[in-house]
C-alpha cells in the first residue's frame, strides 16, 4: 500500500453513536472480467478507459489496493472497518457498474451483483447493508429489479452511477426507475461517473476527469437536470442521495435559485419550464447529502445549515479513500452530541430504513 492507504493515526475509540459509512463500494470479480473485455473492444468510452483502464492495468500500490478491496466482501473489509471504527457499511456496486455494458448484459449482471451483495449482507447483517444495482439501459427491467432487490433480497436503496452512455435520468423515458424507487420507499444514491464522451476532453487534457473534479461536475449536472426537469413535481416522495458534500450544489443554492428563476422568466430555453418550487427547496426536501471524501468541518457545518442537520450524513468512500485519521477529525467536530449522532448514525438509519 502507498501512503494514501496507510496511516499512523490511532484506531478511533468508542463513541456514543454508531459510525455508519454510507458510500462504500464493491465489485464482483466477474464484473472485472466483463470490464476487461469492454476495454479491449473497439472504441471504448474514454472516461471508462481513463478510470477503469488505469485501475485494472496499473501496478501502483493504490490501484492494486483498490481492486483487491473492491472484490472482498469478507474478512479484509471487516478488518478495515474495525481499524477505522466503522460499525456498518452501506455498500454499492462501484462506478460505472453495469451502466457501461450493453443493455442485455447490464440487465443480467445487475441481478448477479445484487445476489452476491445480498448474500454478504445475510452473512454479516449487523455490519453490511446493500444497495440495489440496476441497468437504466432498460428502465422497465430496472424498475422490476428495484422491486426484487428491496422486497425479496432485503437491500436498502438504489445505486445509479450517474449517466448511462451519456444519457441522463432527467429524460422521461427513465422515469419508471423513479416511480419504482418511490413506490418501494427506497432512496436513489446518485453516484459519480466520469464525464461522458461529449464532455470529457477538457478534463482529460489536464487530469481532472476523475474524483478530483470531473466526478463532481458531471454528477452535480445530473442532479440539476433531474430537479429542473420537474421530476420531484411528478414524484414528490422520491429521495435522492448525493455524496461529496452534494457535489457542491448546496454551496451554489442561492445562485441556482436566482438564475433558474431568471432563465425561466426569460423563456431562453424551450427545455426549461417552470417547476413548483425553487431548486434549493428540492435540495432541502428531497435530497440527503453525504460528506464522502470530504473531512472538512466547515463544509459539513455549512451544508447542515443549508440543508438541515437531519439531511447530512457520514460516508468514507471506501476503498478509494480509506483514511482512518479522517474519522478522528469528524469525531472531534464541534457539534452537539445530538447532531453528531444524527450525522454518523440516525440520518442513515432514517434514509435507508435501517433497523
Amino acid at each position: 500500500m502507498d501512503q494514501s492507504q496507510t496511516t499512523t493515526a490511532p484506531r478511533p475509540g468508542k463513541v456514543a453513536y454508531k459510525r455508519i459509512a454510507t458510500e462504500e463500494a464493491f465489485a464482483p470479480a466477474e464484473m472485472l472480467q466483463i470490464w476487461r473485455k469492454i476495454l479491449e473492444g473497439a472504441d471504448p468510452d474514454p472516461g471508462f478507459v481513463s478510470l477503469i483502464g488505469f485501475y485494472m492495468s496499473s501496478k501502483s500500490a493504490r490501484a492494486r489496493h483498490i481492486i483487491e478491496c473492491l472484490t472482498d466482501l469478507g474478512e479484509q473489509r471487516l478488518h478495515h472497518m474495525d481499524e477505522a471504527g466503522i460499525d456498518r457499511q452501506v455498500i454499492a456496486l462501484t462506478s460505472p457498474g453495469v451502466q457501461v455494458m450493453d443493455g442485455e448484459s447490464a440487465v443480467a449482471f445487475a441481478k448477479v451483483a445484487n445476489d452476491e451483495l445480498a448474500e454478504a449482507v445475510r452473512k454479516h447483517p449487523t455490519r453490511f447493508t446493500g444497495m440495489v444495482a440496476v441497468a437504466p439501459q432498460d428502465p422497465e427491467a430496472a424498475a422490476k429489479e428495484i422491486e426484487r432487490g428491496v422486497q425479496k433480497l432485503g437491500l436498502n436503496g438504489v445505486i445509479i452511477n450517474s449517466h448511462t452512455h451519456g444519457e441522463y435520468l432527467s429524460d422521461p423515458k427513465f422515469w419508471a426507475i423513479f416511480e419504482a424507487a418511490e413506490a418501494n420507499d427506497t432512496p436513489i444514491y446518485l453516484h459519480p461517473n466520469t464525464p461522458p464522451r461529449n464532455m470529457i476532453q477538457p478534463f482529460l487534457e489536464c487530469g481532472l476527469d476523475g474524483a478530483i473534479f470531473g466526478f463532481g461536475v458531471e454528477t452535480g449536472l445530473h442532479a440539476l437536470r433531474i430537479i429542473t426537469a420537474g421530476v420531484f413535481d411528478h414524484f414528490p416522495k422520491l429521495r435522492i442521495i448525493l455524496g461529496h458534500m452534494g457535489e457542491a450544489l448546496p454551496f451554489w443554492a442561492y445562485r441556482l435559485d436566482y438564475m433558474h428563476r431568471a432563465t425561466v422568466k426569460s423563456e431562453r430555453y424551450a427545455c426549461m419550464k417552470p417547476i413548483q418550487k425553487k431548486p434549493s427547496d428540492y435540495l432541502r426536501e428531497n435530497f440527503y447529502i453525504t460528506n464522502s471524501g470530504v473531512a472538512d468541518e466547515a463544509a459539513i457545518k455549512y451544508t447542515q445549515g443549508m440543508m438541515g442537520a437531519d439531511r447530512v450524513m457520514y460516508a468514507m468512500d471506501y476503498p478509494y479513500q480509506h483514511a482512518i485519521e479522517e474519522v478522528g477529525i469528524l469525531d472531534n467536530m464541534s457539534s452537539t452530541p445530538e447532531d453528531k449522532k444524527r450525522f454518523y448514525q440516525t440520518n442513515a438509519e432514517v434514509a435507508f430504513g435501517l433497523k
